[in-house]
């Protein structure tokens, strides 16, 4: 069980900051928790997030495990250890960015940085139940990230607080200006396929909210899954493969990779008119709404002993993923629930309105808390 790969101290004496294992920092390898890059050479300068991060005086203490080379959602690695989930002890962390959440639920850390390419800022916030935003796709820069190409990844903040994430972005983006928390916010409540346990957490959080909800249905949600699926592979496979040859990819992921290598130039085109559809779908939604709500999880986190089982973890991320595809922000909020686990409460704004996204979560926030007193 391990949170902290790289322990780092860089830096002013502002908030303390820990990074994925596969954001760049000048000195260090990026290894990416997988013993294919144990011997990668240290970067020779900062990802620009990170060197956001120094710029404004955040302390930079440590790089954070995460599940191999990001391509996987429990968290699981055998090989660099698997980041304990702090607040609900013998569930998964979450992934792949799960070292970066468990950080913040232990208090390690004010703020965190992972990445999502398919839900994996979000999933890890849902389960460690914690704060966690995917910005829209190009928000924050990926320059120095890992790997270098993808039209689906994004750099992301998890904080403990709504407050300390609305900071952290005002941190790695520059163009982030906080936007007022209006009085009251039109809520699209999206009808997606969720256990009844963790869509009762949902549906009763948003009655109570007070808020004015209308059902949603975007016709192309399960194929934006489908197609952000086929997109990642190849993508992940492009960049990925080479590491296969000395066979120190752990077999969990290189089975993956594999597979993934069969994603061909036809499905590659098939996901792309997936993506423009599912777009457009998401963008129409938005015209009457504020926001879009979902679960983050169709369910509770499993157990860890639960997770060793790849098909059972396959639908971790299929409410999350068509999100990376479309390229709207998403932001999940963390909820109790009466079975002592978490559920996660998904929202989604236009794209580029992320300072709107936190203000309206904010909004909710506030009224859940109001209507609990």
């Amino acid at each position: 069980m391990t949170i902290v790969v790289q322990p780092l101290d860089l830096g002013g004496d502002g908030l303390r900051v820990m990074v994925k294992d596969t954001l760049d920092v000048a000195g260090v390898p990026t290894r990416a928790s997988s013993r294919a890059l144990a011997d990668a050479a240290p970067a020779a300068e900062h990802a620009e997030v990170v060197r956001r991060l120094l710029d404004a005086g955040c302390r930079l203490t440590g790089k954070t495990v995460l599940h191999e080379l990001a391509f996987g959602t429990t968290g699981i690695n055998h090989y660099a250890g698997t980041a304990p989930n702090p607040r609900y002890p013998g569930r998964i962390p979450g992934g792949s960015s799960s070292g970066s959440a468990a950080a913040v639920a232990a208090g390690l850390a004010d703020f965190s940085l992972g990445t999502d390419t398919g839900g994996s800022v979000r999933v890890p916030a849902c389960c460690c139940g914690v704060f966690g935003l995917k910005p829209s796709f190009g928000r924050v820069s990926r320059q120095g990230v890992m790997p270098t190409h993808s039209s689906l990844d994004c750099v992301g903040p998890f904080a403990a607080t709504l407050p300390m994430l609305v900071r952290a972005m005002s941190i790695i983006d520059p163009s982030f200006q906080p936007a007022a928390v209006p009085a009251r916010i039109t809520v699209g409540v999206l009808a997606v396929p969720a256990s009844p346990a963790v869509q009762a957490v949902l549906d009763q959080a948003l009655q109570a909210s007070g808020q004015s909800l209308r059902a949603v249905q975007l016709e192309d949600f399960q194929a934006a899954y489908e197609a952000g699926m086929a997109v990642i592979n190849r993508e992940t496979f492009d960049a990925c493969a080479p590491l296969l040859e000395g066979g120190q990819v752990a077999p969990d992921v290189a089975g993956r990779l594999q597979a993934a290598g069969q994603t061909d130039d036809a499905a590659l085109a098939a996901a792309e008119q997936v993506r423009q559809r599912f777009t457009a779908q998401v963008d129409a939604a938005l015209q009457d709404c504020d926001v879009l709500a979902l679960p983050t999880l169709p369910d509770f986190p499993l157990r860890l002993e639960e997770a060793a089982d790849t098909r059972a973890v396959l639908g971790m991320t299929a409410l999350v993923r068509p999100f990376n595809l479309s390229g709207h922000p998403a932001v999940s909020l963390p909820l109790g629930s009466d079975h002592g686990l978490p559920v996660g409460l998904q929202l989604v704004a236009a794209k580029g309105a992320d300072e709107q996204l936190l203000a309206a979560a904010e909004c909710l926030l506030q009224a859940l808390h109001a209507g609990a007193h």
